[in-house]
């Protein structure tokens, strides 16, 4: 699920930006060692575009109004804010209590966010968004942080599930007919996991 190729499409498979994030530590259960896919703010944007939840637009003016440093900190914030839903998530998917301090740092996060929208007439009803001097660095945490609390609150949270592939357990929404859904990707986890239990049958 990773490659060594900088500029590479994020593997979007989750059903939710939220999850999708977490997943950007590709193999975290891995004996040897996870893998960060969002190694520069450069990647953190192109997360963001790719998941739709900000315009090229505003791309432009991040670069633009963004320092080194104030990049920097927003690709911490942005790990940090990942690390703390995937300790939720993770913990609802394995029927555990999370850490409360991790809780803390989503609600931190979300507090933040929603401090920068405001309300605004969208076609025919009213929505909360950032305006266009919200421009900086910080711009696609915010996003994110609103759109992982909004799921966290959500009903849907019970259809959150975690690939039955030990070292991957990578997140997705299981929207399928039957919540039966065990795999991020059947034509990777999925085959690899049939493989090796159809070898484990015939060593027997």
């Amino acid at each position: 699920m990773s490659s060594s190729t900088r500029d590479r499409a994020f593997e979007l498979i989750a059903g939710h930006p939220a999850l999708d994030l977490v997943n950007t530590l590709d193999w975290r259960f891995r004996d040897n060692g996870p893998e960060e896919l969002l190694a520069s703010y450069d990647d953190l944007l192109r997360f963001a575009a790719q998941s739709n939840l900000v315009t090229g637009k505003q791309i432009r003016a991040m670069l633009r109004h963004s320092t080194q440093a104030a990049a920097a900190s927003a690709l911490v914030s942005c790990r940090e804010l990942r690390e703390a839903a995937a300790e939720i998530f993770y913990a609802s998917v394995d029927s555990r209590t999370p850490a409360a301090s991790q809780i803390k740092i989503v609600e931190s996060y979300f507090k933040q966010a929603r401090e920068h929208q405001l309300l605004s007439w969208s076609g025919s009803r009213l929505a909360w968004e950032y305006p266009a001097s919200e421009s900086g660095p910080d711009l696609p945490v915010w996003v994110l942080s609103v759109s992982t609390a909004r799921l966290m609150l959500s009903d849907e949270m019970r259809l959150v599930r975690a690939c039955e592939k030990p070292d991957c357990r990578w997140l997705f929404l299981d929207t399928s007919k039957n919540h039966s859904r065990r795999w991020c990707d059947m034509k990777i986890c999925g085959n690899r996991m049939k493989a090796r239990r159809f070898k484990a049958q015939h060593r027997q």
